[in-house]
């Protein structure tokens, strides 16, 4: 599932190829928003909020989505076969007349008053990768959990939105920690602070770290144990939580 680094590199796509810029083309395949029509109006900006993506409009309307597991957003010059739209799996396209926006395979999709984004992603905690994040209210939420395992609160999106799978068991990884360790045995800031910074490099060069995930019985990089794999969170929420069982024993 794409996660909070993904979307901030899509939103800051979206800024240089469409914001102050006019639609020119808008196509949206989803039932509940197939005939909002968005040509004319003026794309003011697009931001990222943990896994949610919000493109605002000059007439006060937002357009959300989510890219749930297989989504994705790709810009291309406007004119360009790629930019057709053609694929059965398109499910909205946006241009100008320089550039087009197609995202395929999403999860979700929203036409709302800007005003009214806060019914969309109000439940979610703060964002990791904001500027500045607003860190006490995470750890007051974190607090709240108790003694939840470490790799469940940090795929919490009401705890703290943007981690997903991937970057929960790399900054265990790079802790050293045991995924279900009690949440309340955890220094949360500096785990936060270790999540965060990985996320940050990856919005920057694109490359996240590939210590641990989907590395199931490849030679731990630090000591050289397999990696292995185990569960976090129960049926039908339950996640994948990649670790090295050595590097990351369960402490007494």
């Amino acid at each position: 599932m794409p996660e909070g680094d993904v979307l901030r590199r899509t939103a800051n796509r979206f800024e240089l190829a469409f914001a102050g810029k006019v639609l020119t083309r808008s196509d949206l395949r989803w039932p509940s928003a197939a005939t909002v029509d968005l040509v004319g109006r003026t794309v003011l900006e697009t931001v990222s909020y943990g896994k949610h993506l919000l493109t605002r409009f000059d007439d006060g309307r937002t357009l959300h989505t989510h890219l749930r597991m297989d989504g994705y957003w790709r810009v291309w010059r406007t004119g360009t076969s790629a930019a057709a739209g053609r694929a059965a799996n398109v499910r909205a396209v946006l241009a100008t007349a320089d550039w087009t926006a197609v995202g395929h395979h999403l999860g979700m999709l929203d036409v709302v008053r800007t005003r009214d984004e806060r019914t969309l992603v109000g439940h979610l905690g703060p964002d990791i990768l904001a500027e500045p994040v607003d860190a006490d209210e995470i750890l007051r939420r974190w607090k709240a959990r108790g003694s939840t395992p470490v790799a469940e609160v940090l795929l919490d999106q009401t705890v703290v939105a943007g981690i997903g799978t991937l970057f929960a068991a790399e900054s265990l990884w790079a802790e050293q920690l045991w995924p279900w360790t009690p949440a309340d045995q955890v220094d949360a800031s500096r785990q936060l602070a270790v999540a965060r910074r990985q996320m940050r490099r990856s919005v920057i060069d694109g490359r996240s770290p590939e210590h641990v995930h989907a590395r199931t019985r490849q030679p731990c990089h630090r000591c050289g144990t397999p990696i292995a794999v185990g569960q976090a969170r129960r049926p039908p929420m339950e996640r994948p939580i990649f670790y090295c069982p050595r590097c990351q024993a369960a402490r007494e």
